[in-house]
């Protein structure tokens, strides 16, 4: 018997009882069964069958329930079809816009004999044609009507196949909560009646909805479509665009400031990469790659260069790699610092993970909104949206870095006299430096691929060729400009990861 440790037989039954809270002696005896052998074993819990997801709400097993509760829905779905639906619904709308067309062509029919028109004889065909596809659709529509007996014995059928899973299951399932309950006394246990309650009433109401609306969706017009209002949507958008002007007007010297800051560090950035002859910008880049990763990733960004110089794609390269520095500089520069805060004060980091749950889940054209809306178009507003875009991983990775770091280490360092700033930088942070490094690979990586998304707000690279082979259908140019930004990315993962390791 499984057992996280040794107990006695009356022991084991106190627990039962004092989970289970009622029919105490009948899962004493199928837990005893089921504990003989590890796996499932097969039992029927009449009770399980007959309440449906209800028991298993009752008995806090939320997760089943929900399965069970799609499942049941379903198949009262097909009763109700069967019972009470407008089964010939669809084929009857279909009979009656064929029924309107063939209108207007007889219509068109009878103008054309009284003007002696030539294509009297097209009009009687396509006529001819749109009477044999009326009544078609007619017999379709009353054979489906027709068919409700079909639907009850399905969803009947389906339904005691899903009750003789729940009753076969029911037992299984509330053993495996017993044994994360004795480990863990805030699992749900007991029968609640409170449980059983919202249990019982969700169904209700999911079934009833459902049924309605799926057996007779014209008498529920509520159910087919939200209530919506639009002037409540215009008013609320007018009143953010108002918070936008305002603070673009009150902030203009702080945006102002960023802007500027933000061309000049990418004005240097692209003397270094793009005013450098192209030769000692390659040497470089492959020295870097051969110090950081091998003899084999140097070779691998000779290739890669080459490629891009070869077809012209250098220039664009460089730029693009000068928005990607600037960015990543300062998400990095901000990141790692706000990360090793947050590690060490949970409390700021249940305030900070929300906003980066945000930043990482917004889609990434939402961004350039608010970036053109307060700094403009151009190259400061692509470094802007990148740094925004790409910032998360690095903040996160630090985080879980120094987390990681083995409290026993931090106490020794302690023991031997460390202060908390030489625990920081000769403890903490090289122990943590593998994750933090994944982090800045990951920014960089998530920082291009906004590359081409940051090409429709002005900023320049090649984003840009991306961005023309879309406009033009120029598939064999985008496919060359995909491959560039594709070998950039190579280069910068291979020696960011290499120097990680």
């Amino acid at each position: 018997m499984d057992q996280i440790k040794p107990e006695t037989a009356a022991r084991l039954n106190d627990l039962i009882d004092l989970f289970v809270g009622q029919s105490q002696n009948y899962y004493r005896r199928i837990f005893s069964y089921m504990m003989e052998a590890p796996g499932y074993r097969f039992t029927i819990n009449r009770t399980a069958g007959f309440l449906g997801p209800s028991w298993f709400g009752a008995r806090g097993l939320w997760s089943w329930f929900l399965g069970f509760l799609i499942l049941e829905t379903f198949a009262f779905i097909q009763l109700a079809r069967g019972l009470f639906g407008d089964l010939g619904r669809e084929l009857r709308l279909r009979a009656e816009s064929i029924s309107q067309t063939l209108a207007v062509r007889l219509e068109q029919i009878e103008a054309a004999r009284n003007s002696g028109s030539t294509s009297l004889d097209a009009l009687e065909r396509a006529a001819r044609s749109l009477e044999g596809a009326l009544a078609g659709a007619e017999a379709a529509a009353a054979e489906a009507a027709a068919g409700g007996l079909t639907y009850v014995l399905f969803g009947l059928v389906f339904l005691i196949v899903v009750k003789f899973i729940e009753a076969a299951v029911a037992n299984w399932a509330l053993e495996g909560q017993f044994a994360r309950w004795r480990s863990d006394h805030t699992v749900s246990s007991g029968w609640s009646q409170k449980r059983l309650s919202i249990a019982a009433g969700l169904m209700a109401l999911v079934v009833v909805i459902c049924s309605m609306k799926f057996a007779r969706p014209d008498a529920f017009g509520v159910l087919n479509s939200f209530p919506t209002n639009r002037n409540l949507r215009l008013n609320v958008g007018d009143g953010v665009q108002m918070v936008f002007d305002w603070t673009k007007t009150a902030g203009r010297g702080f945006f102002d400031s960023l802007t500027f800051g933000m061309r000049t560090l990418l004005d240097a950035i692209e003397l270094v990469l793009v005013e450098t002859p192209w030769p000692v910008v390659a040497l470089v880049i492959m020295l870097l790659a051969y110090l950081s990763a091998g003899s084999r990733v140097a070779i691998f960004t000779g290739a890669a260069l080459a490629y891009l110089g070869l077809l012209d794609f250098w220039e664009k390269a460089m730029t693009t790699v000068a928005l990607l520095g600037a960015a990543a500089m300062i998400s990095i520069t901000l990141g790692i610092p706000l990360g090793i805060y947050c590690a060490r004060r949970p409390k700021v980091f249940n305030v900070v993970r929300p906003i980066l749950d945000f930043m990482q889940s917004m889609p990434s054209f939402v961004y350039l909104i608010p970036v053109v809306a307060f700094i403009g178009s151009g190259k400061p507003a692509g470094v802007v949206a990148t740094m925004v875009f790409g910032s998360p991983p690095v903040i996160r990775f630090t985080v879980l870095g120094l987390r990681g770091v083995p409290e026993t280490i931090r106490e020794a360092a302690t023991a031997f006299g460390a202060t908390p700033r030489y625990l920081l930088w000769r403890v903490d942070l090289p122990l943590a430096a593998p994750t933090i490094m994944a982090g800045v690979n990951q920014t960089i990586l998530m920082s291009l691929a906004m590359v081409v998304v940051a090409s429709l707000i002005g900023a320049k690279g090649l984003g840009e060729d991306v961005l023309e082979a879309l406009q033009y259908a120029a598939a064999g140019q985008g496919i060359l400009a995909g491959l560039a930004i594709l070998f950039c990315a190579l280069i910068l993962d291979r020696i960011v990861a290499g120097k990680a390791k």
